[in-house]
């Protein structure tokens, strides 16, 4: 076999390659490695010395391998050519092809390859001999395709630079990104419920088809699928990840729930006045939903009440008065009253925990009243019991009751609502507000402010403090329909912060309608001041809070400028600010029969005629099993759309949390009467 015959055989091969499989690619061997190679693998007798060199040691030669010998292919199975991999019927030759094709394929791709030549080495040179005679010198030499040539006024490396950036992006959002994300972002697109989906639909679709190839592959040829489907994916698909659907993408793959990450999406694309015309679930979504409820068989579930004391086993139950006992389940007899001396009033106010109350004080009790304050008002709670008795529960604990306070949430208070949120509730000084909390949808944009004792002002547009540690991290510009809307700054450390007054007020920085004002709390030491602030807030206007004073010994003191709400009102049929009986007192569901606790252990004093007006929902996410939970936005659906119904007799009143600071006053009657106050 002659030179010239190898020399076209590589030739034909190039064609055969760049037809086929388009894109070449360059490697990380080296000039100086692959050169080495070459030589090393021509047998001797083909090589002899000429001249000064062996004969295959050529310049012209050499330049060739440097500019195209470590270029190559990638095939739909994802495997690697190169310039090198075909046969030939010599042996000699054979052994070079050999030998440099396993050299290249050792190597990693690093870039696409381009090139400003048309040509590519040397066809042949010619040369005079001493006897002057001319002779002619056959090289490797092949003509570039247009595809593989620079065009426009980049330079190569920038174009290799961005499509290395694609690479890398397109690998990330293949790798990272779950076909569920995907499949649940695209649900939303088919039923209109993405702001704008339509227009990243086919983005999408192609993205899944890539990903689900992807997914199919083995490790080793996940990379070689990365970079050669970039370029054939197209910019805006490799780059998906870095748009705003990637982003959501991204965070619905690790685990942030599509509520939440749609609501980012819409903070990034969507205008002020945007609301998403559909709730974040899709008509698949409630089909697996219900198939899932069928099969299990919680239909009978479903539908829910307001519980009433004859749901309620005796067992269950840590005190009673006598009106309420007859009718309890498992009760056989009236409690025993004792016939003692007339009640003696105690002037002074013991203050007792919770759990020394139950276990100390109810035992021996025989009348207990509440008395109801204003700032319980979020701590008003219903019981909530399944309308057929013998349905199975669906929740973690071993009973089919609920539980859901004043606005439709499962524990109390704004401190809960800006946890929610994202808001850091477990500083050393904590100034929230909340509003959009009551009937009337309130979409004004308020604003929670402080200015510091060195005058610096903490608000949104200046959300933290390098000095005091001081930081804004709720702030809600858009409030939602029937969601509490919240703000909070809050400091860490007493040690960082500045001694001095801190002067807290509230904004009103946009008035779009709302008339219902604004509450508030200021929390430290482990005490909070609550304030109602139940008057439209003009446009721009401030209303000054109190301010709060760290003084030097690093103890704290509050001057309130905003005054507490102390007037009796009725909250829940409830008159506040005066003693209300007691029916029932138990704890929340999840600690009944003995069970050692699923979640927080609430304390809920059930109050006589307590009527709760609103239409809470049956049932909470966080209560469901987990078999239940790949479902949750479905439920979420449901507990709000089948909302609970009517009963005589409700049990509703009080609750307390066992993670939240509280107190209730309370008169207690047995042998005698005791003023107390419990602490929770």
């Amino acid at each position: 076999m002659t030179y010239h015959d190898f020399r076209e055989e590589l030739w034909l091969n190039f064609e055969l390659l760049h037809t086929t499989y388009g894109q070449a690619f360059e490697t990380d061997v080296t000039k100086e490695e692959l050169w080495s190679v070459y030589l090393e693998s021509i047998p001797a007798e083909m090589n002899p010395i000429y001249r000064e060199r062996r004969k295959f040691d050529c310049s012209c030669c050499r330049q060739f391998m440097n500019q195209i010998g470590g270029v190559v292919w990638i095939d739909d199975l994802q495997q690697i050519h190169t310039l090198w991999e075909f046969q030939v019927p010599d042996p000699g030759y054979q052994k070079v092809l050999d030998a440099v094709d396993a050299c290249v394929r050792a190597h990693h791709i690093t870039n696409i390859f381009l090139t400003p030549l048309k040509r590519i080495g040397t066809k042949q040179n010619r040369s005079m001999l001493e006897d002057g005679q001319i002779e002619t010198y056959e090289h490797y030499f092949l003509e570039v395709p247009d595809s593989y040539l620079l065009h426009g006024g980049n330079t190569i490396e920038s174009v290799q630079a961005q499509y290395r950036d694609s690479v890398q992006v397109f690998g990330r959002a293949l790798a990272e990104i779950s076909l569920d994300a995907i499949d649940s972002v695209l649900d939303l697109v088919h039923s209109n419920t993405l702001y704008k989906g339509t227009e990243w639909k086919g983005m999408l679709d192609s993205f899944r088809k890539y990903k689900v190839a992807y997914q199919a592959l083995p490790d080793d040829r996940k990379n070689l699928y990365v970079w050669s489907l970039t370029g054939k994916a197209g910019g805006a698909v490799a780059r998906i990840r870095n748009s705003a659907v990637g982003t959501l993408l991204v965070n619905v793959s690790e685990g942030m729930g599509l509520d939440v990450a749609v609501g980012k999406y819409e903070a990034t694309v969507a205008p002020a006045n945007y609301k998403r015309p559909k709730p974040i679930f899709t008509e698949k979504m409630v089909r697996d939903a219900e198939a899932l409820i069928a099969q299990l068989g919680y239909m009978p579930s479903l539908a829910r009440r307001y519980a009433t004391l004859d749901d309620i086993r005796i067992n269950n139950i840590l005190f009673s008065n006598r009106d309420a006992a007859r009718r309890i389940q498992g009760s056989v007899f009236d409690m025993l009253v004792s016939e003692a001396a007339p009640a003696k009033k105690f002037e002074r106010l013991e203050e007792i925990p919770i759990e020394k109350f139950i276990h100390d004080v109810l035992p021996t009790a025989r009348e207990i009243e509440a008395f109801v304050e204003n700032r319980h008002e979020p701590n008003m709670v219903s019981l909530i019991a399944p309308v057929n008795p013998d349905a199975p529960s669906m929740f973690k604990w071993n009973n089919a009751f609920s539980w859901a306070y004043t606005g439709n949430i499962t524990d109390s208070g704004i401190r809960e609502n800006v946890k929610r949120a994202g808001g850091n509730i477990q500083g050393v000084l904590r100034f929230s507000i909340q509003w959009n909390d009551t009937a009337e949808y309130s979409r004004n944009d308020l604003d929670a402010h402080c200015i510091e004792p060195d005058r610096n002002e903490i608000y949104y547009r200046q959300k933290t403090s390098r000095k005091t540690g001081g930081a804004l991290d709720v702030d809600i510009i858009n409030p939602v329909k029937d969601q509490p809307a919240v703000e909070n700054i809050v400091w860490s450390s007493k040690v960082k912060m500045i001694p001095g007054e801190y002067h807290f007020f509230v904004h009103q920085f946009t008035n779009r309608g709302g008339r219902d004002g604004f509450r508030a709390e200021i929390e430290f030491d482990g005490n909070i001041y609550q304030y109602d602030y139940r008057q439209e807030l003009r446009q721009g206007e401030k209303v000054q809070v109190a301010v709060v004073t760290l003084n030097p010994d690093l103890s704290f003191t509050i001057r309130e400028i905003l005054p507490s709400t102390r007037a009796s009102r009725e909250i829940w049929g409830v008159k506040t600010m005066e003693f209300t009986p007691v029916s029932v007192i138990m704890y929340s569901p999840n600690y009944w029969d003995e069970q050692t606790g699923i979640g927080n252990r609430h304390y809920m004093f059930m109050l006589k005629d307590c009527v709760n007006p609103e239409r809470p929902n049956g049932f909470y996410n966080e209560f469901l099993k987990d078999e239940l939970t790949p479902h949750k936005r479905v439920f979420e659906a449901l507990g709000s759309k089948l909302s609970v119904s009517e009963a005589q007799d409700q049990l509703s009143g009080l609750g307390f949390s066992s993670t939240l600071r509280n107190n209730l006053v309370v008169k207690v009657k047995g042998a005698t009467e005791r003023l107390m106050k419990i602490i929770f």
